[in-house]
């Protein structure tokens, strides 16, 4: 698929013209495109270049090992770094002079893992772009069931021994790193609970893929580093999980840890009760 082109800052322009044609001259690469808010129609300010590109088979791995060189071409890097994932390679780059984007690398027997969503055709010499969708990775069913499992289970492990623990030893710092873990869990059983075939990636992009609203009764959790207003915010996060876990454990067919929940709950409430009981002894 195509789409018209979108007002592009004036060196994102250059480095996507130094792309095409770095592209057209390499015999080796036989299809180009770009994706990403351009592609969308979505740009704005903060907006990076989105680029895959695919080789012949036979020549993968072979530009794969030079892909450092390939990028050079297209301006002078400050920060460059490779990132492997599903399957695909890709690399992160920022120029000296701003521009910020990522390279999909496929081959042409093998190439739809390496983007998402709409895509712009800059280059396409064999014509394997015609048609061609480029879906979301949905998990699998037991995939998921097994992320939410752990997910459930996990998080009275992290109260107990990376919040309750270092709270008892005064160890603010650490529990304080707590804090973000737990919370970050009930974000993703928000997410979960609202899409349970998608991924459930934190609070990465987490504004498209739920109403924010939901999360309201974290954004008191994010407290000062200070022992009476931590324990105030764990109780938040704990009542905040235990609103979502039960019912979503219900649904999916997996045993909720109640006597983990009674346990554990118990032993924040103790640690709660025993600073109230510090602060009473002092006045």
């Amino acid at each position: 698929m195509d789409t018209q082109d979108r007002q592009m800052p004036e060196n994102h322009q250059v480095v996507m013209n130094r792309f095409v044609e770095a592209c057209q001259a390499d015999e080796r690469v036989v299809a180009a495109f770009l994706g990403g808010s351009y592609a969308r129609g979505a740009a704005d300010a903060y907006s990076d270049l989105d680029f895959g590109l695919i080789t012949t088979d036979e020549a993968y791995e072979d530009f794969l090992a030079e892909r450092e060189a390939f990028i050079r071409r297209l301006g002078e890097p400050v920060f460059l770094e490779d990132y492997n994932g599903d399957g695909g390679d890709f690399v992160f780059f920022i120029f000296s002079d701003g521009t910020e984007g990522e390279l999909g690398l496929g081959r042409e027997s093998h190439f739809t893992h390496i983007h998402v969503g709409p895509y712009r055709v800059l280059l396409d010499k064999k014509g394997i772009l015609g048609g061609v969708v480029f879906s979301w990775h949905k998990p699998a069913s037991a995939e998921q069931v097994e992320t939410l499992r752990r997910l459930i289970n996990w998080f009275w492990h992290d109260l107990r021994h990376h919040f309750i623990i270092p709270m008892g030893r005064g160890q603010i710092w650490s529990a304080y790193g707590a804090l973000e873990d737990l919370r970050l869990t009930c974000v993703n059983l928000a997410r979960l609970r609202e899409n349970f075939s998608a991924e459930a990636e934190g609070y990465e992009k987490v504004e498209q893929a739920i109403a924010v609203e939901q999360l309201a009764p974290l954004q008191e959790t994010f407290c000062p580093m200070e022992r009476g207003a931590m324990l105030s915010s764990a109780l938040v996060i704990v009542q905040f999980y235990q609103e979502l876990a039960p019912p979503l454990a219900r649904a999916h067919g997996i045993t909720y840890p109640a006597d983990l929940d009674r346990v554990m709950y118990e032993r924040l409430e103790e640690l709660c009760n025993a600073r109230h009981e510090a602060v009473d002894f002092q006045a």
